[in-house]
C-alpha cells in the first residue's frame, strides 16, 4: 500500500505545488537584492521558503540591515515582481490530478502561507479556485507553518480526521507542518529537495503530480 491508511481528503499547498510562483518569486528576490546593493546568495534564500511572512519579513530586515534598506528592496521586488500575476501557470499534472479526485469523490483544499486575497486572486487567475471546498490562508490562522494550525483548520474545514488526510507540500516548512497535523504527507520538490529530515517525515517524494496521481491510483483512489 502506498499509504497507511485510506485517503479520505486531499490537501494542497499553493506556490510551487500548485501554481509555478517560486522559481519567479526567488528570480525577482535575488534581482531586487542586486539592486539595493545586497546581493542574495541561493543558500540564505532557501531559509526563508515555506515561513509565515512576519519571519521572513524578520529576516529580511536583519539581512538588509534595516527598515529603511528593507523599503527599498521591497518596492524594487515589486517593480520586479509586478507581471507575476499576469503570467501565473500550473504545474505539471494540475488538472489531471483535480479531476482524478474528482472522480474518486475525495474533498479538497487548500493551505498556503499566502495571505487570503492573493491567494484567491492566484487561483481565479488559473482557473481553479472553484475545485476547492476550502482555501485556508495564513490570515486564517495566528501560527504558521512548519506549526502544524494551518493544516489542523483544512482539515476541521473538511471535517475528516487529520490522520486520514493526504497533503501534498513543495517545502520543508509545509511538511512539518504537515506531519505535525497527524497528516499523511507527499512531497513534490520545487526549489527545495528533499532532505533526510524531511524524507522521515513523509510517506512519498514524487517527482511531480501526475507521480501523486499514480501512487493514488495504486492505493485504490
Amino acid at each position: 500500500m502506498p499509504f497507511p491508511r485510506p485517503v479520505r481528503a486531499v490537501v494542497f499547498d499553493m506556490d510551487g505545488l500548485l501554481i509555478d510562483t517560486e522559481k519567479p518569486v526567488r528570480a525577482a528576490t535575488l534581482a531586487a537584492a542586486i539592486a539595493v546593493g545586497r546581493p542574495m546568495d541561493e543558500a540564505f534564500y532557501a531559509t526563508v521558503i515555506g515561513t509565515p511572512w512576519p519571519e521572513t519579513w524578520a529576516r529580511l530586515k536583519v539581512f538588509f540591515g534595516g527598515e529603511e534598506q528593507l523599503t527599498r528592496f521591497r518596492a524594487a521586488f515589486e517593480a520586479e515582481i509586478s507581471g507575476l500575476a499576469r503570467d501565473l501557470r500550473l504545474m505539471a499534472g494540475v488538472v489531471e490530478l483535480l479531476d482524478h479526485l474528482d472522480r474518486a469523490g475525495l474533498p479538497m483544499a487548500v493551505c498556503t502561507s499566502t495571505g487570503r486575497d492573493k491567494a484567491l486572486l492566484h487561483l481565479e487567475k488559473v482557473g481553479i479556485l472553484s475545485r476547492f471546498r476550502h482555501v485556508v490562508t495564513r490570515d486564517d490562522v495566528t501560527r504558521g507553518k512548519p506549526h502544524p494550525e494551518p493544516y489542523l483548520t483544512a482539515a476541521a474545514r473538511l471535517g475528516v480526521d487529520p490522520a486520514d488526510c493526504l497533503a501534498l507540500e513543495d517545502s520543508h516548512n509545509g511538511i512539518r507542518a504537515a506531519h505535525g497535523a497527524g497528516m499523511m504527507a507527499v512531497m513534490v520538490p520545487d526549489l527545495l529537495p528533499a532532505t533526510d529530515e524531511i524524507k522521515a517525515l513523509c510517506h512519498h517524494v514524487a517527482d511531480d503530480l501526475h507521480a501523486v496521481r499514480a501512487l493514488l491510483a495504486r492505493a485504490g483512489h
